[in-house]
């Protein structure tokens, strides 16, 4: 079983992120797959998180997600207030959305950091500072856990009509940048 855990503010969309990553495994990849929030105070700008489950097999598991392979932060600034890393595995990967590089972040542990700039991706493609799509597609990249026919199928499937087109470009940007595509 693949888990990730999304961590987020209100109104960034981490959630829909964990439901559309779900989407994608499930039924573009004939996998089983389980996506849930967890919220803390329900106010814009609040820490959430969103969890996804993967399996080739029935999810009988309805608990939270302790021990996670992925975690992707949709704000760096959640870094300084929740410990991201808590509950990530041996050789998980820890994806980022920050302007910095994976190697200024001191952080302990046997996992592989990625970092993308997925604010500035989503700024010009979508006109606003919502990371969501942006992150998945650079989960995609960096994991393999999906592949990117499936998440652009789910963005079709999971989001509305006047959001799809620019979605599916800033994931295609990301998923690119993170592979190193030019």
């Amino acid at each position: 079983m693949i888990e990730v855990r999304w961590h987020a503010r209100g109104g960034q969309g981490g959630f829909t992120a964990a439901k559309l990553l779900g989407l994608a495994a499930s039924v573009f990849e004939d996998n089983y797959a389980q996506a849930f929030p967890s919220f803390g105070p329900e106010r814009r700008g609040a820490p959430v998180l969103g969890f996804t489950r993967i399996d080739d097999k029935p999810i009988d598991d309805h608990s939270q997600v302790y021990e996670r392979d992925h975690v992707v932060v949709l704000d760096e600034t959640l870094m300084e207030v929740v410990n991201v890393t808590n509950g990530l595995k041996n050789g998980g990967i820890l994806l980022i959305n920050t302007e910095a590089a994976p190697e200024s972040f001191k952080l302990e542990g046997n996992f592989k950091v990625v970092t993308l700039n997925a604010t500035d991706i989503a700024l010009k493609v979508l006109k606003a500072p919502i990371t969501n799509t942006t992150m998945m597609g650079a989960l995609a990249a960096v994991s393999g856990i999906v592949g990117i026919e499936s998440v652009l199928n789910a963005i079709d499937a999971g989001m509305p009509e006047n959001l799809r087109e620019k979605n599916k470009k800033a994931v295609m940007i990301a998923y690119d940048a993170v592979r190193g595509v030019k």
